[in-house]
């Protein structure tokens, strides 16, 4: 620690307790990801992505390796290869979530995440209850939600060896007593002096310096020279939460929150109505033989995950899901096909639901004979398919001549009422997952779900997808990597033509087979490739009557993953991953990581080419190499334009003897002008109301959109549609609220879906959010006082002048904010929660353009007045509320909600002293202490039942104006 006139090896606990120096709360730690090394130009520095991947891969690999103690000749290479893609896609979760604490608005500046600001006590605390839910999650088999708490849990473990002085006291071993209370406790300190870089506005003030050890970088960390030692300390910390979650769980339940050398997940969902007989039947044979299989391979010791949702009219649900095989079986035996009515019915309430519980990179397959009553739903569930990535296939056998009342038959509507186009919502589904939709009959649907074992098959990797009219000509690259290669083609097939890289020849149908075997049945056209592959370029010519859609799938551990991004600049350089789909006609990072290759195998991919949905080639995007450890190779390439039309894409690249290799990612991407970007992720407690913060962004001109929201628990307070306006390059701040109810189970998640489409145009976008219900304990965790901007300096005459803070005070605990008083000050206090425009008014610095990254919860853009405000109702507005000295407290429990507040202070010059009292519904209270000089000060003095503490927050008027906090623990 750079205390002034003391080396920073020579601390001493006295400099640490009793010295008050002043520093910023910025959003600093070690470096997010890859990228930021490039921005840095720190090359050598150990990022948080490396810190966590490395430590997750190591203890994997540990585990895979001790329950496979009993078996001979076990291969550390195909134990690594064998990981999965699901593995690589789970890391990335963690991964993410870490990185998101320097970049989520609501966490990014907020000490407690980060070990600034003296707010050791605090952080520790919050890292305790990251691991609580982690826990939780894990053995509630809510993994998603349990990776995401486990990567927040990492970024605020792994700042604490950055921003502390644990280092600089010569400590060599880690911490326990922060995850550990029964460890012994040492005095530490973080950050009380200035944090240090160039992205530190408060470097140049008292104690100059800063100990952040975040890079190898002397111009972002001061104490760049002890990066290594913070780094090492960082990840051993991160190995032993991993060691100590897998004795917790179970080392089972470990791999499986990582989806390790997980199966393809199974998932059904089933029309269970009374015409439905011959589609269950076929499911459940079909089901048993891809079990049996499994068992019969043992090629992993993990089962996979098992689905199974049905609908029938009006009914859907509920969701049978298991880890267990011949649990599955038995819920399969105990459907019956019953009952029902005409059409429609629910058959995408019951995807929705079956999306929601399936993992990432899952494909799920429809059985129905039925078109949907509930239309409603599409966006959501399209939302659903590209956020997990998942792939629908829709098996019907809609059959025209059942128009009596036949015993075990669907009483049918006569042919010609029926709409010919009323499956088209099925088709278009498919066709966004990059599934497929097969009309067939109940004669053949019991050969047809083969495409069903096809799919589910561990480590099938997609060389060719397409959609096309009654024509189609294209080619497919087979590779060393690929042991087995079929080909799925939808429609009635009149002819195909299949051309080998040597130039051998096949017409199919036909008798003479060199090359392929065709398996024809009513809707779906199955062709296996014979042995032994020809290594290369084959051509592929098909004609059907009518549409057709067909993939190309082959048995191979190589494939990759991707994301979109851009660039942050702010005080943690970096690359931010993106909320939905890509902003059409504007730059974007895409980042690529290739999965399952041998870490003897070398391999170079230069490019990926952005397709069409008919295959055609859009754009190509060049890559490069970032030397990130991410499985074996992370790569990103920079579009200067992202297209306006949908498209998938084909990685490309080259083995190290010159074979070219290809992988194909098929789900469409939806380009679109309008974002949407959320702010804050709550906890949710039984009992309690939680509200999610977001902003639309309009990239377009001028117009109307509408937005909805949706859960699959019913939490939601209004899930109504709404109607608003935002003006071209504009955006508005919304909110949503969610009612816990008293009976909520700890351990619950709950997937809330942000949609907003424009009224003109097919333009959406939308926000997947996973929330989870945790327990809930005593708050007594006081309310805090967050600075956002001050203006006006106080000369030496007082009465010529004024000064003027803004900041937000807002709830650590969960009770939520109670009341505020003006207790001290011959000023105002303003309280807001007004319009963008009305804010300008009120706060007009805070709209310029600024480098520090302010971020204003509260404030809500300009609507259209004659439309509703969408989220909590309005029995209590804050707009325009003011307090004096002397008035009594001003209550705010009904409107707040778990929302902060912002609030506006403003006093002549000769009254330099104001004092702000807030309290929560658990009675904790926060005193924020004001003082107006050259170098001014907020003190908060905090009564709470776990005691008193003291902060302080100066306000630096040099040329320019800062804020900067402390905070001190008695």
């Amino acid at each position: 620690m750079m205390c002034e006139g003391m080396s920073s090896w020579i601390l001493t606990h006295q400099c640490v307790l009793v010295l008050f120096i002043y520093c910023m709360p910025i959003c600093q730690a070690f470096l997010p990801n890859f990228w930021s090394r490039v921005l840095t130009l720190s090359w050598d520095s150990y990022t948080h992505q490396y810190m966590t991947e490395q430590a997750i891969l190591n203890i994997t690999m540990e585990t895979l390796s001790k329950m496979m103690e009993h078996q001979q000749d076990v291969n550390n290479e195909e134990l690594y290869t064998g990981l999965g893609r699901g593995f690589w896609h789970a890391v990335g979760e963690v991964a993410s979530a870490n990185a998101e604490m320097d970049f989520l608005s609501s966490t990014c500046s907020d000490p407690v995440y980060h070990f600034d600001s003296e707010r050791v006590e605090g952080a520790t605390q919050m890292l305790r209850e990251f691991w609580g839910q982690t826990l939780l999650l894990t053995q509630a088999k809510e993994y998603q939600g349990a990776r995401r708490s486990l990567g927040q849990l990492f970024h605020s473990l792994q700042d604490f060896y950055s921003h502390s002085n644990w280092v600089e006291m010569g400590q060599q071993a880690v911490y326990l007593h922060l995850l550990h209370p029964e460890e012994p406790s040492v005095p530490v300190a973080s950050g009380k002096c200035s944090h240090g870089g160039i992205l530190d506005s408060s470097r140049h003030q008292g104690a100059e310096g800063g100990i952040n050890k975040d890079s190898t970088s002397p111009l972002f960390s001061p104490h760049h020279y002890l990066h290594k030692e913070a780094a090492h300390l960082a990840t051993t910390a991160t190995l032993r939460v991993l060691q100590d979650l897998r004795n917790e769980v179970g080392p089972n339940s470990f791999l499986r929150l990582f989806s390790v050398q997980q199966p393809p997940a199974l998932v059904f969902v089933m029309d269970t109505t009374g015409s439905m007989f011959e589609e269950i039947t076929a499911a459940r044979l079909r089901a048993l033989s891809i079990i049996q299989a499994r068992e019969k391979s043992r090629r992993t010791s993990l089962p996979g995950t098992f689905i199974l949702v049905p609908f029938h009219d009006p009914g859907f649900g509920p969701v049978m899901e298991t880890d267990n095989p011949y649990q599955f079986m038995q819920y399969m035996e105990d459907l019956t096909a019953l009952g029902g009515g005409d059409e429609p019915e629910m058959c995408l309430s019951a995807l929705q639901l079956a999306l929601t519980h399936s993992p990432p990179l899952s494909e799920v397959f429809v059985f129905t004979d039925a078109s949907p009553k509930d239309h409603h739903l599409q966006s959501a569930v399209q939302a659903l398919i590209l956020e997990k990535q998942t792939k629908v296939n829709f098996l019907l056998t809609e059959d025209l001549s059942l128009t009596g009342r036949g015993k075990g038959m669907r009483k049918r509507k006569r042919r010609e009422s029926l709409s010919p186009g009323r499956f088209s919502l099925y088709s278009s589904l498919s066709s966004l997952s990059g599934g497929m939709t097969i009309f067939t009959t109940k004669t053949d649907i019991r050969n047809v779900s083969a495409i069903v074992e096809d799919t589910t098959t561990s480590s099938k990797v997609t060389l060719l997808h397409a959609e096309s009219e009654s024509k189609s000509s294209n080619s497919f690259r087979v590779d060393k990597a690929v042991t087995k290669v079929m080909l799925h083609i939808t429609g009635q097939l009149t002819h195909c033509e299949l051309v080998s890289p040597s130039g051998v020849q096949q017409s199919l149908p036909g008798t003479d087979n060199p090359l392929a075997v065709l398996e024809s049945s009513k809707g779906l056209n199955r062709i296996s490739l014979l042995p032994p592959l020809e290594i290369g370029i084959w051509q592929l010519t098909v004609k059907t009557i009518g549409p057709m859609t067909f993939n190309v799938l082959g048995d191979s551990s190589l494939d990759f993953l991707y994301y979109f991004a851009r660039e942050a600049n702010e005080t943690h350089p970096g690359l931010r991953k993106l909320e939905g789909s890509p902003i059409a006609g504007v730059p974007v990072f895409l980042v690529v990581a290739v999965t399952g290759m041998s870490p003897n195998e070398e391999a170079s991919f230069s490019h990926v080419t952005l397709l069409g949905p008919n295959g055609e080639s859009l754009q190509k995007v060049l890559l490069n190499s970032t030397s990130s450890h991410w499985s074996e190779e992370e790569l990103v390439g920079y579009m200067d334009s992202v297209p306006r039309m949908p498209f998938s894409m084909r990685l490309s690249g080259m083995d190290r003897r010159g074979n070219l290799l290809e992988r194909v990612s098929t789900e469409m991407i939806q380009p679109t002008h309008v974002q949407i970007q959320v702010h804050s992720v709550p906890q949710l407690l039984p009992g309690h109301s939680s509200t999610v913060l977001f902003e639309i962004f309009n990239h377009g001109p001028s117009r109307h959109f509408k937005f909805s929201a949706k859960d699959d628990q019913g939490y939601l307070s209004h899930p109504d549609q709404q109607r608003l306006f935002i003006s071209a390059r504009g955006s508005v701040k919304r909110e949503v609220e969610l009612r816990t109810p008293h009976t909520a189970q700890a351990g619950t998640a709950i997937t809330l879906t942000l949609i907003v489409h424009a009224e003109d145009l097919p333009d959406s976008n939308y926000a997947v959010v996973h929330l989870a219900v945790i327990l809930e304990e005593p708050d007594k965790t006081p309310p805090a006082c967050s600075s956002l901007h001050v203006e006006s300096s106080c000369p030496s005459l007082c009465s010529q002048s004024s000064w003027k803070v803004s900041f937000v005070a807002k709830e650590r605990g969960h009770s939520g904010l109670a009341s505020i008083q003006l207790a001290q000050g011959e000023g105002t206090l303003i309280l807001s929660e007004v319009s963008m425009q009305r804010s300008e008014e009120h706060f007009p610095q805070l709209h310029e353009k600024t480098t520090g990254g302010v971020h204003l919860p509260l404030l809500q853009p300009q609507m259209d007045t004659s439309e509703p405000h969408f989220g909590t109702e309005s029995e209590q507005r804050l707009d325009g509320v003011q307090l004096l000295k002397g008035d009594h407290p001003v209550n705010i429990s009904e409107w707040s909600k778990g929302k902060p507040v912002m609030m506006r202070y403003s006093s002549g010059c000769c009254a330099p002293h104001a004092k702000i009292v807030l309290w929560d519904r658990a009675g904790n209270m926060r005193h924020c202490h004001l003082k107006a000089s050259q170098e001014r000060a907020l003190r908060e003095k905090n009564k709470a039942h776990s005691g008193e503490s003291t902060s302080w927050l100066v306000l630096m008027l040099w040329g320019h104006l800062t804020l900067t906090f402390i905070y001190d623990y008695k």
